[in-house]
């Protein structure tokens, strides 16, 4: 069985770097905004056998539930857990309960992902053992596909090494020779710190994506837009977008 994932933090924990932004109550619309997107892509595919959303909050299961996703609450809520054990606790779930072969784990902030990206990295995690899609960014990673699921450990917990570097040395060390390096600029974009909200709204924009409900949140709610700096490699933010 090919098993989608999307780990989703607890609402009260989720996006902490946006806080500066946006209120809880904010990030929480903008959440939302972002499951409805994934959930309306998702429903016109028949790609994978199934797509696992698993979360802390009942709301946002009820909500995948609604786009006939599986909602599954996270376990233990109250212990405190790196990131790469909630990945190992789901991607265990998806082995012992949804039969998996292989297990592609993406994220919610990676508002750009088109329909034909996840198709495409359905199939590839058939034929590779390892597909990963490097965040555009950070040097992290935005999708990350392993066949079979338990090939290899997660390194997104680790705080000297950014993960997707990180995830290629431990392939190396597992000596995994069948590896994709899925190359998208739409795969690979996700909304982590303050400038990523401007520019995902410029990048829905410029590709029609006007209609997401994620577009429709920052058009609301976005109050500063972006400015190129003088030496022409970063970007500096302006507010009063408007």
């Amino acid at each position: 069985m090919n098993i989608l994932v999307i780990p989703i933090s607890p609402l009260e924990q989720a996006k902490s770097r946006l806080r500066s932004v946006f209120s809880q109550e904010k990030i929480k619309l903008l959440i939302i905004s972002m499951v409805k997107d994934l959930g309306e892509k998702l429903a016109h595919l028949d790609t994978f056998d199934s797509v696992i959303v698993y979360c802390g909050d009942h709301s946002i299961a009820e909500l995948a539930e609604s786009y006939n996703l599986i909602g599954l609450k996270e376990k233990n809520l109250n212990h405190k857990k790196s990131f790469d054990r909630v990945i190992e606790e789901v991607n265990q779930i998806a082995i012992d309960q949804f039969n998996a072969k292989q297990t592609i784990f993406t994220f919610l902030d990676t508002v750009l992902i088109s329909e034909q990206n996840l198709r495409d990295l359905s199939q590839l995690i058939k034929e590779y053992q390892l597909v990963i899609c490097p965040s555009v960014h950070s040097a992290g990673i935005s999708v990350l596909g392993r066949n079979p699921p338990d090939i290899v450990p997660t390194c997104f917990s680790d705080t000297s090494i950014p993960s997707f570097l990180g995830q290629l040395r431990m392939a190396q060390k597992a000596d995994i020779q069948k590896i994709k390096i899925y190359d998208s600029f739409r795969a690979g974009f996700d909304i982590d710190i303050k400038r990523d909200l401007a520019l995902a709204y410029e990048y829905l924009k410029a590709l029609n994506l006007t209609d997401s409900h994620t577009f429709q949140f920052l058009e609301q709610n976005l109050t500063f837009s972006l400015k190129k700096n003088h030496n022409n490699r970063e970007l500096d933010i302006i507010t009063n977008r408007k």
